[in-house]
């Protein structure tokens, strides 16, 4: 049985992890925080799987990986032992109403990218109060239908469970000092794989030089009051702001990207402008409690492409910036396919590089 170190216990690390140990694979999982992930960036998340959206403003790549990730995500969830929160109703686009041609704007940028072929759609404001009765106010909104989201803490836990079940070695709470071609050490251990692969986002700053952060702000609300049943993005002239819907009448507010390696609390600002926006796409925000805020940084390349990168022994995904639930599933198979078919420059989608990093994991 062949042996893989995986560091890094994210939603790109629990995910290979439990495909290669179906595999056959006999899996150790090392990451610096404990199971639940608390610490970590993918805990930090809104869990929204939305490629038609991400074309306002990425690359078709993004959509094309984000589609497949999708279909993949409903085959995937049903086979955990946790039920997750999932909804593919998909999510609109709002303005008010002076705002209207910025959304005819995006839906445009939207069209040419995929050459008009999608289901893409202005609503009247009739077409609003059926898919989302409780929005009150005087908006214009783009319906994209092909689009969900997913609970990101409960997807954590339920994969946690599932590789639980599987007999993986979980080494928690453990830091990863250095990784060399098929070798990972430990403060207290050096363990020996046949493949090492590494996960671990900003972490690997000091093998991949051109990584940065990307601070990323969230609020959690109980708003009893709110009857929001897909997410919705409101346009707005000085800022962008995303409402995710959960279980129980929690919803998660956000939106903000720094361009910054700061992981301290959310600031005034950030609270004031989201609290604000929200509020001016539902009153009914106004009651809401504050029950948690978020912040985490983000690893993303200059071009905020996924890339991955081999160098014998040792696999590296990387630079997944805000799409890390939208793309994961579809990174996890290209790299499954290098790992088990060999690694070749035909993966179609992913940046791919053999020997850049191979010195500096070898060193």
């Amino acid at each position: 049985m062949k042996s893989v170190g995986i560091v890094g216990a994210g939603i790109i690390g629990r995910l290979l992890a439990l495909q290669l140990i179906k595999n056959g694979w006999q899996v150790t999982l090392f990451d610096a925080d404990a199971k639940n992930g608390i610490s970590g960036c993918s805990y930090a998340a809104a869990g929204m799987l939305a490629p038609f959206s991400e074309l306002e403003t990425a690359e078709k790549t993004i959509f094309d990986l984000g589609l497949q990730s999708l279909h993949l995500w409903e085959v995937l969830l049903p086979t955990l032992n946790l039920p997750v929160y999932f909804k593919k109703t998909g999510s609109l686009f709002i303005a008010h109403a002076q705002d209207y041609l910025e959304l005819k704007r995006i839906k445009e940028r939207i069209d040419m990218k995929l050459k008009g072929m999608s289901d893409v759609k202005l609503l009247s404001a009739n077409d609003i109060k059926i898919l989302e009765p409780g929005l009150m106010g005087q908006h214009v909104a783009l319906y994209l239908p092909d689009e969900g989201h997913v609970d990101n803490r409960m997807l954590l836990s339920s994969i946690a469970s599932t590789l639980n079940e599987y007999g993986i070695n979980w080494q928690e709470n453990t830091f990863v000092h250095d990784i060399k071609s098929g070798i990972i050490i430990t403060k207290s251990a050096t363990y020996s794989f046949d493949l090492v692969c590494d996960c671990r986002g900003l972490g690997a700053k000091n093998i991949l030089p051109d990584l940065r952060a990307v601070r990323g702000e969230l609020v959690y609300l109980y708003a009893p009051e709110v009857v929001i049943a897909r997410p919705i993005r409101l346009i707005h002239p000085r800022y962008r702001l995303y409402i995710v819907p959960r279980p129980n009448n929690i919803y998660i507010i956000g939106a903000s990207e720094i361009e910054s390696e700061d992981f301290s609390p959310i600031s005034v600002r950030t609270i004031l402008e989201l609290l604000s926006a929200a509020y001016s796409v539902d009153p009914g925000f106004s009651e809401a409690r504050i029950i948690e805020t978020v912040t985490h940084c983000r690893p993303a390349f200059s071009d905020n492409l996924p890339a991955i990168f081999y160098s014998d022994g040792v696999l590296c995904i990387n630079g997944l910036y805000r799409h890390g639930y939208l793309l994961a599933p579809m990174l996890v198979q290209e790299a499954l396919a290098m790992i088990e078919q060999g690694v070749k420059n035909d993966t179609g989608h992913i940046q791919w590089k053999k020997n850049d990093v191979g010195t500096q994991y070898n060193a």
